[in-house]
């Protein structure tokens, strides 16, 4: 069990842009209301180190690792109940798409994984994409020693982004309309057809993103539903004002025709949608999840970190799925 101060350490350096030293770490602990000392900063680097949660560049600092990241986020999860939803919040503002233009960041999810896992399992991984089964059609492949997410990608692993359906949020606000991302839950898929939800998590209850919390806990069959049409997949539930139902539809469009169409279904006004009833004057949407064509290394047996609400990325970074063999040939 960590203490305050070694946890303020790995965030700390979690969100840093490069190597971080101890008496750089020493003075912004002081300056956030940290009573410490430089020898004390060292001690707690050097027990992180010893343990693995971090790497040592010489005297040039400090990097958190895969290891780090995990424990940071185990460690704060009861101190971050309610922070999944402020943060989509912070995200969905922070982000600045044009959809008229087609430039600005979008937000994005990470997932760190060697290529030759990519490789692997190539075809079932694009086939999530060609079944309309992804949040849009665009990714980006971070390379070795770039950062995303807080994180700076290790030599042996490269970064997938995927596109969070956050984006969709962010796209809607820019035109005045505002979103209320309910829960996010396992839609059953039949006859490759979706016919409703079997589990959901609320944001305000977690802490992490509930596709997450799926994936990991071997509850999704996408193999099955890209293969035989059969199986659960990631999606979350949104809502927003009946008056704005005709103008999202467009949107919706739009989207699609870019590459960044995520709405699997969109309901009427006050009516329910896949049996969730929806408030006074609101229309109910399911959006498809960001992270679901990364849980084929999971449900294949390959562990991988992954991260949503990563970061921003350009628009104009992402390139469309069929041209990923290229990418990864070119690594």
């Amino acid at each position: 069990m960590m203490n305050k101060r070694q946890i303020a350490i790995l965030d700390m350096l979690k969100n840093a842009d490069g190597l971080l030293t101890s008496p750089i770490i020493t003075d912004a602990l002081i300056k956030s209301g940290y009573d410490v000392s430089e020898r004390m900063v060292r001690y707690y680097l050097s027990e992180m180190e010893r343990h693995g949660h971090v790497d040592k560049s010489g005297k040039r600092g400090y990097a958190i690792n895969e290891s780090g990241l995990s424990t940071l986020k185990a460690e704060i999860v009861v101190e971050r109940i309610g922070f999944l939803s402020a943060k989509i919040d912070q995200m969905t503002y922070r982000m600045s798409f044009d959809l008229t233009r087609q430039t600005g960041t979008v937000v994005v999810n990470m997932t760190l994984v060697e290529p030759k896992y990519l490789r692997q399992y190539f075809d079932m991984f694009t086939e999530v994409y060609r079944r309309g089964y992804a949040m849009g059609e665009r990714l980006i492949i971070i390379k070795p020693g770039e950062k995303i997410g807080g994180i700076i990608v290790p030599p042996d692993k490269i970064a997938i982004g995927t596109v969070c359906s956050i984006t969709l949020n962010g796209v809607l606000l820019k035109y005045g309309i505002p979103t209320n991302s309910r829960f996010g839950g396992l839609m059953q898929i039949q006859n490759r057809k979706p016919v409703g939800f079997v589990d959901i998590i609320t944001y305000d209850g977690t802490s992490i993103d509930p596709l997450e919390i799926f994936i990991r806990s071997g509850m999704t069959s996408y193999i099955g539903a890209i293969t035989n049409g059969f199986g659960r997949i990631g999606a979350s539930f949104r809502e927003f004002p009946a008056s704005s139902a005709q103008t999202v539809k467009k949107i919706a469009k739009e989207l699609v025709a870019i590459g960044l169409g995520g709405f699997l279904e969109i309901g009427k006004a006050n009516q329910p949608l896949f049996n969730i009833p929806v408030n006074e004057g609101r229309v109910g949407a399911v959006v498809i999840g960001g992270l679901n064509p990364v849980s084929i290394f999971e449900e294949n047996g390959i562990r991988v970190l992954s991260q949503t609400l990563a970061g921003l990325i350009e628009y104009e970074r992402l390139f469309h799925y069929t041209e990923l063999e290229k990418h990864l040939n070119a690594l």
